[in-house]
């Protein structure tokens, strides 16, 4: 029995020193072109975090989450991007970002999807943006 719950008490209590490092994660960013070579003008977070949350809704969330478990995955394949470029992930990532502005009302010359992957950090005073990957522009199927 002793031996049973040495097993299972490391997953109850998970220890957080299997982080080598905590560092800011890339921020996911989109906008939509009318043709590959225009400039972007105005870019949209990727499904940003609520500005506030009810104590009901945090209570609800240890349970059941799935919209904030997409996100780490989200997160996650940033990461890998920035790491070095990966196919599936950036793919990943396209994918739902296209999902998402289906939603949307989109103005009809928006004929393409482009994504970029920004750090954003603490210099002193200012906060500075670092784009380390910028995507090629894909159809958004409309």
């Amino acid at each position: 029995m002793l031996k049973t719950c040495a097993l299972i008490l490391p997953a109850l209590i998970p220890s957080w020193r299997f982080f080598q490092t905590v560092e800011a994660s890339p921020r996911v960013e989109w906008t939509l072109l009318a043709t590959a070579r225009e400039t972007p003008s105005k870019w949209h977070p990727l499904r940003p975090c609520p500005e506030t949350v009810t104590p009901l809704q945090m209570l609800a969330r240890l349970f059941w989450n799935p919209a904030r478990n997409d996100a780490l995955y989200i997160t996650s394949c940033a990461e890998r991007i920035a790491l070095g470029l990966c196919p599936h992930s950036v793919g990943e990532i396209t994918t739902r970002i296209l999902r998402d502005i289906t939603t949307l009302p989109i103005h009809s010359c928006t004929k393409l999807m482009q994504f970029r992957l920004v750090f954003v950090a603490h210099n002193g005073t200012e906060l500075t943006r670092e784009t380390v990957f910028l995507s090629t522009p894909v159809a958004t199927l409309r």
